[in-house]
């Protein structure tokens, strides 16, 4: 869904509404349907494909780093002389660098691109890594595991923005489902490659090993990643360009959506009016638009100094849909990731730290060892994966018959709905693997509630991670990384105290009052769904206000 006309076109109408004419006001163009050269949303699907596996595999990559040591703790312990408080620091600075880090790179990808920050990211992973596996010092450990979390940020934040450009709003809900198993897969095989290479070659060649593929994500970054990012497209670097040249000449420049440039000289007026712009119900798009010939945001040369983000940053926070969803996924993924043990935040501080918590309570109740540990985080592993795909393709299915039955008009809080069946099953599976583990019931039954816990956690994840970009057209990025600092900064939090909680309540009483944390959360999801879309125009109409003069 684009940034649209202070016209209320984005929320629900009935049809006395839907068959009116067009009201006689100036229309503003859907900035995601403004015509770029080489658009990426048209190139081949065997293009896109490759586009979408090269950023899959970089968030897999990302998302091993995290806790890859978690079967070699003992051994870092012993080596660098630190204690288990100091090993769990690891964990907890590696989520808060890695939730927060993202707020720059998004900046810095929407001034130069995608493909450029991912290439300083995967030399700063690469880095990370080496040092990582040659410390001498817990300190040196410590300091590069925050370097190679400062790294692999970028994949987690930048990504989602990268199938933004590729994927009309259609098709999102599956590829984002498809593209979330990737970082997903990466928590849950981790342990048990971790504890192989360690048991092998010692716990260094664990870090050697991601330094190796962070070194074939570069090369496939420089090599086969073309970049996605249109500076069209981009509402952060319109306004950059929008101030950049109103200093200089603020008749060349005309207002679009949301007080963005339009990209239109006023030389170009006569062929602009030209152009057919309809609002096509709630899409906006933009109609037998010209390609662009010359426009101020290839004219103008901009860095770093001329963005602000905190005015970005504020236009996504003060959208009560947006705020309510970004708590949502923060504390709903923390109660559900607590399921797998002990109490993370968000759907990553819960792969996270999953193993970390995990290896407690199945080391104590169960008296398992780090592969059998890792084998049973392969079947939440498996459970996330099989949620986020399955996910995925529902939200699409779910926004194109409800678009249908709206008379072909859509608008975001559509996608919401999708979420609707594992919201009604996921709390139950919360306090079904609690009391398992309180009650030291078979590790089977133990396994079939994590499985469920994560389909239906990653069931939700993936319609609101797609929501969040639906309603932040132009800026996308800027919204996922948002939601990447809630996440990383909850789970900072959590990852602290989850051993505390659970030996205060113990294992069963510790998911039982996350099932109620969560049920609040799914509150919050079902007030966005109906209340959401009047919120979001009341701002766009707002921002529209502003620019559309």
């Amino acid at each position: 869904m684009g940034q649209t006309a202070p016209t209320d076109s984005s929320a629900p109408r009935d049809s006395s509404t839907a068959m009116q004419p067009p009201q006689t006001e100036k229309v503003c163009v859907d900035i995601e349907q403004v015509p770029v050269n080489d658009d990426p949303r048209q190139w081949s699907r065997t293009r896109k494909t490759i586009t979408l596996w090269i950023v899959s595999v970089a968030t897999m990559v990302s998302t091993m780093s995290s806790n890859i040591q978690t079967s070699s703790d003992s051994l870092v312990a012993r080596d660098l002389h630190a204690t288990s408080a100091q090993i769990s620091w690891t964990l907890s600075v590696y989520i808060l660098a890695q939730g927060n880090c993202p707020l720059l790179w998004s900046i810095a990808s929407e001034m130069a691109g995608r493909k450029p920050i991912y290439i300083i990211a995967s030399v700063i992973f690469i880095i990370g890594g080496i040092l990582a596996a040659i410390s001498r010092t817990f300190a040196i450990f410590l300091a590069m595991r925050a370097l190679q979390a400062a790294g692999s940020s970028t994949f987690l934040a930048i990504s989602a923005a990268t199938l933004a450009d590729i994927y009309e709003p259609h098709e999102r809900g599956t590829m984002m489902g498809l593209f979330y198993a990737a970082p997903l897969l990466g928590p849950a095989v981790a342990p048990v490659l971790g504890g192989t290479l360690s048991d092998i070659l010692g716990w260094r060649a664990n870090f050697y090993c991601l330094a190796g593929c962070g070194a074939l994500v570069l090369a496939a970054m420089i090599f086969l990643f073309k970049d996605t990012f249109r500076r069209e497209r981009s509402l952060t670097y319109q306004m950059a360009v929008k101030n950049r040249a109103g200093k200089h000449d603020k008749s060349n420049v005309a207002t679009g959506t949301s007080g963005v440039p339009n990209q239109i000289r006023r030389g170009d007026e006569e062929q602009a009016s030209k152009e057919k712009v309809s609002q096509s119900g709630h899409e906006n798009n933009v109609h037998e638009a010209a390609e662009p010939k010359s426009s101020s945001a290839t004219d103008v040369k901009l860095s770093l100094a001329d963005v602000n983000p905190f005015p970005q940053m504020w236009q996504v926070i003060q959208r009560k849909n947006n705020l309510l969803i970004l708590w949502a996924n923060g504390n709903f993924m923390h109660a559900s990731s607590a399921l797998a043990d002990a109490s993370a935040g968000l759907v990553f501080a819960f792969n996270y730290s999953l193993s970390y918590t995990c290896a407690r309570v199945l080391a104590i109740r169960y008296h398992y060892g780090p592969l059998q540990i890792g084998i049973i985080l392969l079947i939440l592993g498996a459970g996330s994966i099989f949620g986020s795909i399955i996910g995925g393709r529902w939200s699409d299915h779910v926004v194109a018959k409800l678009k249908q039955r709206n008379g072909g008009e859509w608008y975001p809080e559509m996608r919401l709905h999708s979420a609707k069946p594992a919201m009604l099953w996921l709390p139950l599976f919360v306090i079904g693997y609690g009391w398992a583990a309180e009650k030291r019931l078979s590790v089977e039954l133990n396994g079939v509630m994590l499985f469920f816990t994560g389909f239906f956690a990653i069931w939700i994840y993936a319609s609101t991670l797609a929501y969040l970009v639906d309603a932040n057209a132009g800026r996308s990025c800027f919204a996922v990384a948002m939601n990447g600092s809630f996440r990383g900064t909850l789970a900072f939090v959590a990852t602290e105290v989850a051993v505390p909680w659970q030996d205060a309540l113990g294992v069963g009483g510790m998911y039982t009052a996350f099932a109620g944390v969560l049920i609040i959360m799914e509150l919050l999801i079902l007030l966005v769904m109906y209340e959401g879309a009047s919120w979001r125009e009341k701002c766009v109409a707002a921002e529209a206000a502003k620019g559309c003069e």
